[in-house]
């Protein structure tokens, strides 16, 4: 985490054109599946769905249904049962607001894909380009994954504020992709599928302040700016595959595009 706030002026990557705003308006205006998703507004749309009053009709009578387990076992068999997206790896993204639970997610689904390795985007973006990492993504990653070779990155220092020694990261079968703009329009067409955590901007704003402490605050209120002018250009959430849900003790996925003749939210715990 950077000890200085970014430059507010901080401008979308130059090697990429923003469209207008897609229809639904911006990532940060829930729309319709994902409002159905939430079980309504406020806490007891999202107590009931995560297994609170009311929850047994969002589980869908069967307690860990299609998890093998009850645990995100489920989640992991289905990406890796998907074709390839980027030469021989499976590139999933879990995007998402800034504190809205996308590393420890992250984290204990690559244990559930056996130990996954996990990009983190933090470390390819900088304080001068906050959004503007996609060439050295690309080049770095990307390119030689597509060429069935093993990826070389070097992480941003944010203390030391430069970046480090080469760090490699294996073309294994699923590889995941995480942080704030990971389904941006660039990356789309390599991902395997987009995984979106489902918490509110401001929620996960307010979330990642109290984690960070009052040291980090002038980060935030440049990160925020930065945030939602990219989100607004380049929003994740219209095409996101899956919305992730955190409950106390587990995690729900949605899918977006669920069957018709199963409506119901999948439960995961673990």
């Amino acid at each position: 985490m950077p000890e200085a706030a970014p430059d507010p002026a901080e401008q979308p990557d130059a090697t990429e054109q923003p469209d207008p705003v897609e229809e639904g308006g911006p990532a940060l205006r829930p729309g319709p599946a994902e409002r159905a998703a939430r079980g309504g507004q406020g806490g007891r749309g999202r107590q009931a769905a995560c297994g609170g009053p009311g929850g047994q009709a969002a589980r869908g009578g069967r307690e860990g249904e299609g998890t093998g387990g009850g645990d995100l076992g489920g989640l992991a068999a289905l990406l890796r049962g998907l074709p390839p997206s980027c030469g021989t790896v499976r590139l999933v993204a879990v995007d998402g607001h800034a504190g809205s639970g996308k590393s420890t997610f992250a984290a204990r689904l690559a244990r559930a894909l056996g130990g996954a390795p996990v990009l983190h985007l933090d470390d390819l973006a900088s304080h001068d380009e906050l959004f503007a990492w996609t060439g050295r993504l690309r080049a770095q990653v990307l390119d030689p994954f597509a060429r069935g070779e093993v990826a070389e990155y070097r992480p941003y220092d944010w203390n030391a504020r430069r970046f480090g020694p080469a760090r490699r990261l294996p073309a294994a079968p699923v590889v995941l992709v995480e942080g704030v703009g990971a389904g941006r329009r660039a990356l789309r067409p390599h991902l395997a599928r987009l995984l979106w955590m489902e918490r509110g901007a401001e929620d996960s704003w307010r979330r990642g302040r109290r984690r960070d402490g009052p040291a980090q605050s002038a980060f935030w209120d440049g990160w925020t700016v930065a945030e939602t002018r990219h989100f607004a250009h380049d929003p994740s959430l219209p095409f996101a595959d899956i919305l992730i849900r955190e409950c106390p003790g587990g995690y729900l996925w949605l899918p977006r595009r669920l069957p018709a003749v199963d409506s119901k939210p999948i439960r995961h715990t673990g």
